[in-house]
């Protein structure tokens, strides 16, 4: 697909226009309810099919089927994601007024870093086609990895800080108590930093795991840079308010590492096999027709039987009581971050 420079910057502007209209709406700290947050997933995704159809309209079909593969691929890994996002939440006990900002934060950081990574796996691939097989092999080995990690115990798993959280936490004086929005305060002539600057740093700079497979992942369903972008962007935009809405429920998907490993492990094949093909192998190559079907079934599949599984059970606190809601920013303590 030929995008011209000012067709990317018009998609980044429009891009910031809506994550600027989200923003205002979400200005004020406060907890979100269900009702808001379905909304918003909504508009996100009618916004996202919006998008899709206006590249089937503009005649380009085939980039329209890339986007759509590349969209659901992207929001099914970030379901994944959440998972270790209500960890992060739950270590830093972040008060339920302050989730949303913390997330449309630390979502914005994971779209900059994202954005390099895309960029970076775009000019490896423009000049190096082995690559390919790099990605489809990384892609098997992560389903694989999946699948263990499905089969092994995970019920007390707990958030470990990433090796740059432990730099900043360990270089900058934090205090340990919330202080509304504020991400860093000035107490007794010194200037230190908020729990909530730290847990904003930890949600954005895990992202850069959760790209590790997710770009590689997307890259094999299309090599357009624009589409990559554009479907990782839409992904991620929803991800907050996905965060809220199906917060409470993501225990009950049981059997969606399984869903997602079958898919990346789909995926890495459709790499490696495209890579033959580019070394002058007469391989099948698969269609991206195929390929959104089979995306598409997998996940219908395993929702439906992880509800099934689970359809007995009740249904656990969301993610928004994960903090202390009660009393002002001053009061809430953070548990993850006492320097």
């Amino acid at each position: 697909m030929d995008v011209s420079l000012t067709m990317w910057v018009l998609t980044v502007v429009v891009l910031c226009a809506l994550i600027a209209v989200d923003f205002f709406f979400g200005r004020k700290p406060h907890e979100v309810s269900l009702r808001e947050a379905g909304t918003w997933t909504v508009i996100w995704v009618i916004l996202a099919c919006l998008f899709g159809v206006g590249l089937l309209v503009s005649g380009n079909g085939e980039a329209s089927g890339e986007f759509f593969a590349g969209y659901i691929t992207e929001k099914s890994l970030s379901v994944d994601n959440l998972f270790v996002f209500i960890l992060i939440m739950t270590k830093f006990a972040v008060p339920a007024r302050y989730q949303a900002r913390v997330l449309l934060v630390g979502v914005l950081i994971a779209l900059v870093l994202r954005a390099a990574f895309i960029a970076a796996g775009a000019a490896l691939i423009a000049n190096f086609s082995w690559v390919f097989y790099i990605f489809g092999a990384f892609l098997i080995w992560t389903a694989w990895k999946l699948v263990q990690d499905a089969r092994a115990d995970t019920e007390d798993e707990e958030y470990e800080e990433n090796r740059f959280m432990r730099i900043v936490e360990r270089r900058f004086p934090a205090t340990d108590r919330y202080h509304g929005t504020k991400l860093t305060i000035r107490e007794n002539g010194r200037r230190l930093i908020t729990p909530m600057l730290i847990v904003m740093l930890a949600i954005g700079s895990t992202d850069i795991l959760f790209a590790l497979d997710s770009i590689p992942a997307i890259f094999g369903l299309t090599d357009d840079p624009y589409i990559v972008f554009t479907a990782n962007a839409f992904a991620l935009m929803g991800l907050r308010q996905l965060y809220f809405l199906i917060g409470g429920l993501l225990k009950k998907l049981v059997h969606l590492s399984y869903g997602l490993s079958i898919i990346l492990g789909f995926i890495g094949v459709k790499l490696v096999l495209h890579a033959l093909h580019e070394s002058g192998v007469h391989v099948p190559e698969i269609s991206i027709a195929v390929s959104l079907g089979v995306i598409c079934t997998v996940l219908a599949v395993t929702t439906v039987t992880s509800l099934y599984a689970t359809r007995g059970e009740r249904a656990d606190g969301g993610p928004g009581t994960g903090g202390e809601g009660q009393g002002d920013g001053h009061e809430a303590k953070a548990s993850g971050s006492t320097r």
